[in-house]
């Protein structure tokens, strides 16, 4: 496993691209262990075949000049080619040789999404949408599903990139702006939800508007209710606050008495300091001193 020495041969690069194309660039486990491709690759490591794959996107003008462009294979079911006939093509005639399978994949094959970020690739379009399809047909959810519920439905029963949900996302958008979908939005959540639309000539039933000025009356209800409680509790916050603001000054006033008491008996403290030095400095030269 993972001699670099060994030389890649047509059977190897057959196999790695056929797996790439099952399972997906970057699952080069799920390759080696696939049994379509384990004989073919039993020399070959995840390294080997992930920098492989990585000469195999390079553009050939790219590469140094020691890499040689190898000429195309003949397959032996079709009929025989000679070599002249392709480096030497006849006049007013174009050599058209096909494009490798699961190349790599250009940028006009993707598409790019209502935020202008490529995510989707042309080919697996169709392949994504029959997926969607399939799982609103299964949830089969009137009032409709939303993103979570699609991926969560699709991830186990398909085999999807890691990107998959922002794809899914991106094509339920276009397909709902294509009404392809319906787009549901509701008043309690702000996610949007999708479902297959109405078969043609189905009536749908005229909205009530009875019904829609108790929702919308309900909906504003809700909306004071929620304002007026977040009131409450920002006056709350500011009257604890200001309590705190209060205690704190109190302590402040305690301590500014009590520095003030302690600098006048340090005063008088100095004072009689001052007494007692006199009064020993009177008895050490002998003087009599009278006290009152």
């Amino acid at each position: 496993m993972g001699n670099q020495k060994l030389k890649w041969t047509g059977e190897e690069e057959e196999a790695l691209l056929a797996g790439i194309g099952k399972h997906g660039p970057g699952k080069w486990k799920n390759i080696l262990r696939d049994p379509e491709f384990a004989d073919q690759l039993i020399h070959r490591s995840n390294i080997d075949l992930k920098d492989k794959w990585r000469n195999l996107s390079v553009a050939p003008g790219t590469q140094g000049s020691t890499n040689k462009a190898r000429p195309p294979k003949v397959k032996e079911e079709g009929p025989a080619v000679a070599i002249d006939d392709i480096t030497n093509p006849p006049p007013n005639t174009i050599p058209t040789i096909p494009p490798p399978p699961n190349r790599r994949i250009l940028p006009s094959e993707l598409t790019p999404d209502e935020n202008g970020n490529t995510v989707v690739d042309t080919k697996n379009v169709p392949r994504y949408d029959g997926m969607i399809f399939e799982a609103l047909s299964a949830l089969a959810d009137g009032n409709g599903s939303d993103v979570s519920s699609i991926f969560h439905f699709i991830e186990p029963r398909h085999e999807v990139p890691p990107n998959f949900r922002r794809i899914l996302s991106s094509r339920l958008r276009r397909l709902a702006a294509q009404s392809k979908l319906e787009k549901v939005s509701t008043f309690k959540s702000l996610q949007n939800f999708y479902k297959i639309p109405d078969p043609l000539g189905a009536k749908k039933p005229a909205p009530k508007t009875k019904e829609t000025h108790t929702k919308l009356r309900q909906a504003n209800n809700q909306a004071s209710a929620i304002s007026l409680q977040m009131i409450e509790e920002a006056a709350i916050t500011a009257a604890c606050k200001v309590v705190e603001a209060e205690n704190k000054i109190d302590v402040a006033k305690l301590a500014a008495e009590e520095f003030e008491k302690m600098s006048k008996l340090a005063e008088e403290t100095g004072k009689l300091l001052l007494i007692a030095n006199e009064m020993h400095e009177q008895c050490s030269g002998g003087e009599p001193m009278l006290l009152a």
